[in-house]
């Protein structure tokens, strides 16, 4: 259906609309006919594939429609290539792989000969995309192609999170182009169940296109809450386990997508575009609800008087918040590197690089893998009376401090630990100077946008609270979450704006929260169903909790994780340490018994220090 706000998208031709007395900017596709024609065919595409994705972007700013276009017909050429009738499921994996393959190619040159490809990789040039995080998309798609089974609705959500890179491009062009569409931390479990009654949906709806080839993709879980409901699935049986089936997944997915607080403090036009998602698609489960047994033959649509009644409204509030938000438009870039050499250019994009070498040439101790800890978390403490001894200003131990968390990362990767957790800013900080509060946030923005550490493989992420923290700062911690998803190496955690109880306080708040959802019964309520509630699920237990600045307490930092964690405390002030006593610190919890409760299975002997241990620290003897 064609947009009524002005300017309309026939708008890929057109130029954006000129404000009063300003000339008329350039077109969103910029003046090359073929990457025109390229941008008009992923437009054609998306409309194609999924009316309803069309009808949103339209009531998007018309800067942003290009990019999205190209976004969405990328995933419905991957989707297509997966679903090919024509080919068996290797021959449709390997056509999905070659053209993934080929997209890489592409980035590297900066075109490519496919319109659709063609128009992605001006899309993630010219809005600065990182794509690799679409590789689990594309994961998940071969593995839709091999006929996807999940034992329980914990599998399917996991499945359902590779639609979440897809949205975080979506999240990524808003912010680029100066509209972020901020979601609030707290709102994390409603972002979440937004994505999951997204997938539901669409399942449900193309449930007799995806039977036909074999599939269904729901969760075991909920198929044997009608036993004879699979099977009559699968034969293509309209029965009454089968009508119950249907009605209890789509009231759970209309509880999902009801989730009013996500849009709570966003740009009024990007909360448009989410609110008249839900409405969309909350339609759409009624016309499945409608559609009886026809919904084992085809997919159902909602009335276009339906769609007609949610989308006249929006589109005239989305006209009216953008017409008032100046945007920013990027032009046209290039590749870093040159088109002459594409396997320098390959190389460039993809490779990571190991961590700097000591300047002393120390090289960390050779520990087997089952005395290494898997989780080590650092109270970084001694920042500003290391300054005090130096004669300097607090602010500037700060300053100082943030090389030694270089190092620590360096050190971290060398000596192969997985994850590391930093505590940088307690929510009990904010009782400090202004000007000493102000110095560390801004030390630690301007090392994110600086990007030491881009360059390692190193997944980046944050444990905090957004309240009271500069917006630049969250938006840098959230974009660096982004770029580095999929790396593996090291996972490090960095804790700002973090207090153990306020996160605690808050998992129970999430709990509660689900308990009134009824997505888990109170009483039945565990260890494991609190920690799935927590802000990282999937962060391990600290095994070594490590304090500097000779202080022996652990401050309100992870309680959770940390209940069974081995202490390591050191005089040193934060900034005089390296990676040598994170070194050291490993080989110290490597030389204990971890017991968890158990009687000792072994003599003392066990605490001599192992033999295999062999140590550059400063105070391990040669």
């Amino acid at each position: 259906m064609r947009a009524t706000t002005k300017p309309t998208t026939a708008g890929l031709d057109a130029a954006l609309p000129a404000q009063r007395g300003r000339p008329a900017r350039r077109p969103p596709t910029g003046e090359d006919p073929s990457l025109r024609a390229a941008y008009r065919l992923c437009r054609h595409t998306t409309r194609v594939h999924d009316s309803g994705i069309h009808a949103l972007i339209q009531l998007m700013p018309t800067v942003l429609r290009p990019p999205c276009w190209a976004l969405w017909a990328a995933a419905s050429v991957l989707d297509d290539l997966a679903d090919q009738r024509d080919a068996e499921q290797a021959e449709r994996a390997a056509r999905v792989e070659a053209w993934t393959q080929a997209l890489q190619r592409d980035l590297t040159v900066g075109t490519s000969t496919d319109p659709v490809r063609h128009a992605l990789v001006d899309t993630a040039l010219r809005w600065r995309l990182d794509l690799s995080s679409l590789q689990g998309a594309v994961t998940s798609t071969l593995d839709d192609v091999r006929d996807r089974r999940f034992a329980d609705w914990a599998e399917w959500r996991a499945w359902c999170e590779t639609l979440v890179p897809w949205v975080d491009q979506v999240r990524h062009l808003f912010e680029q182009a100066g509209a972020p569409m901020t979601l609030r931390l707290d709102r994390q479990q409603d972002y979440k169940r937004f994505i999951d009654g997204a997938q539901l949906t669409d399942i449900l709806t193309d449930l007799g296109a995806d039977l036909t080839q074999g599939l269904l993709l729901l969760p075991q879980e909920a198929l044997d809450t009608y036993p004879s409901a699979e099977d009559d699935l699968r034969q293509g049986r309209w029965s009454p386990a089968t009508a119950a089936l249907i009605r209890e997944l789509t009231a759970l997915a209309r509880q999902w997508l009801t989730r009013p607080a996500m849009t709570t403090g966003m740009h009024p036009g990007a909360a448009t575009v989410l609110n008249t998602a839900a409405c969309l698609m909350r339609a759409q489960l009624d016309a499945v609800d409608g559609a009886g047994p026809t919904l084992l033959k085809r997919a159902p649509r909602p009335s276009l008087a339906t769609r007609t009644r949610i989308l006249a409204p929006a589109r005239l509030r989305s006209g009216l918040a953008w017409s008032l938000t100046p945007l920013t438009v990027p032009g046209p870039r290039r590749p870093a590197v040159t088109k002459s050499d594409p396997s320098r250019a390959a190389e460039a994009d993809t490779a990571l690089q190991p961590p700097p070498p000591h300047p002393g040439g120390a090289r960390p101790p050779q520990i087997t893998l089952d005395q290494m800890p898997a989780h080590v978390a650092v109270i970084m403490d001694g920042n500003g009376r290391w300054a005090q001894q130096h004669r300097l200003p607090r602010p500037e131990g700060h300053r100082a401090g943030t090389a030694a968390a270089h190092e620590m990362v360096y050190g971290a990767l060398e000596i192969g630990l997985r994850h590391l957790t930093l505590y940088a800013f307690s929510t009990e900080n904010w009782k400090r100077d202004t000007g000493e509060i102000t110095t560390i946030l801004e030390a630690i923005r301007r090392d994110l946008d600086d990007g030491p550490l881009r360059d390692l493989d190193v997944r980046q992420r944050w444990l905090g609270h957004p309240d009271k923290l500069p917006d630049e700062l969250v938006q840098a911690l959230l974009r660096e979450e982004r770029r580095t998803r999929n790396r593996t190496a090291l996972t490090l955690t960095v804790c700002i704006n973090y207090g153990g109880r306020d996160e605690i306080t808050r998992t129970a708040a999430a709990l509660a929260q689900a308990a009134h959802a009824g997505d888990i019964d109170p009483h039945l309520i565990g260890e494991d169903d609190f920690a799935r509630h927590l802000p990282h699920p999937d962060m391990p237990d600290v095994d070594l909790l490590w304090r500097t600045g000779n202080e022996q307490r652990t401050s309100n930092f992870l309680p959770w994780h940390a209940t069974y964690a081995e202490l390591h405390f050191t005089p040193d002030h934060w900034p005089d340490v390296d990676r040598r006593d994170l070194w050291q610190a490993i080989t110290e919890y490597s030389r204990r018994q971890r017991r968890h409760g158990a009687a000792p299975l072994v003599s003392p002997e066990h605490h001599r220090p192992p033999r295999h241990v062999r140590c550059d620290c400063r105070s391990c003897p040669p």
